[in-house]
């Protein structure tokens, strides 16, 4: 791609923004589950686009358990609210698991919270049981202001003029485990991490002959130990999506016997190991 071709694509950006009206719209942008670096950089993003667009961004502390539990931990969130925080790992607005959510009382709740500032747009960054839950209250919406309006919490007005929830999920997980997606929230980083580890043992093993086994992070995706694998030269990995035939650990042995023997015994390689 030329010079002119980028340019061409930023004026075609610039343009797409100048359409874009956020006026008269709030969005609760929140993170949930298990952290990922990466989390605040996402914040941030849907704070300063929302406000720039003219919407009214709201922080949604502590996850779903904040949006249950409403009160001061649904905050407008400023320009400034998220400085200096791209470099941060976890997530400055907290995450908590919810049990409440996962009823249709604590969801009940939860769209009375939102409904009482106007928010019908959401931002939810976590992993598979989030964007789960996001979804189920998605499709639950409108039976839950009817039933909130039944209960007399809301008058009809409510219900017509925030009818519909628009839910925005971002994939949060280190496990890059998400089908449609690159690369999730955390992946990264997670990887970094992984090698910064292997560097640090590698000298250990060297130092006294051993063979080190390494399990990480992924659940049922080797996507983290594959690639850490490949980054490191490790001398065997272990991958849910493919589990080792019969007789692995006489091949293994015989593998790693060989690299010593080239070697020498003071550059043992290290395995990575996921299970």
């Amino acid at each position: 791609m030329d010079d002119e071709d980028v340019a061409n694509r930023k004026v075609s950006f610039r343009k797409c923004l100048e359409h874009l009206s956020g006026a008269g719209k709030a969005i609760g942008v929140l993170t949930s589950g298990g952290d990922a670096q990466g989390m605040n950089a996402a914040v941030r993003a849907v704070v300063r686009m929302g406000i720039y667009v003219g919407a009214k961004v709201y922080f949604i502390y502590e996850g779903y358990q904040g949006m249950v539990d409403g009160g001061r931990n649904i905050v407008e969130a400023s320009w400034e609210s998220v400085s200096s925080i791209l470099q941060v790992g976890g997530t400055i607005i907290g995450s908590a698991r919810c049990k409440a959510f996962r009823t249709r009382e604590g969801r009940l709740r939860a769209a009375h919270n939102l409904v009482q500032r106007g928010i019908t747009n959401l931002c939810v960054i976590g992993g598979d049981g989030s964007l789960t839950g996001a979804n189920i209250f998605r499709k639950e919406w409108s039976g839950l202001l009817e039933e909130l309006a039944q209960n007399g919490e809301i008058d009809k007005e409510q219900v017509q003029k925030h009818a519909y929830l628009n839910v925005v999920g971002m994939v949060g997980s280190i496990d890059n485990d998400f089908c449609g997606t690159d690369m999730t929230i955390g992946t990264d980083s997670a990887l970094h991490r992984i090698i910064e580890v292997i560097d640090a043992i590698m000298t250990t093993a060297q130092s006294h002959q051993r063979t080190f086994v390494l399990e990480v992070m992924g659940r049922h995706c080797g996507y983290l130990a594959l690639v850490s694998a490949l980054a490191c030269g490790a001398d065997w990995v272990f991958l849910p999506e493919s589990p080792p035939e019969e007789g692995w650990q006489e091949n293994m042995c015989i593998k790693l016997s060989e690299v010593t023997c080239v070697l020498c015994p003071s550059t043992a390689g290290a395995s990575d190991r996921r299970v």
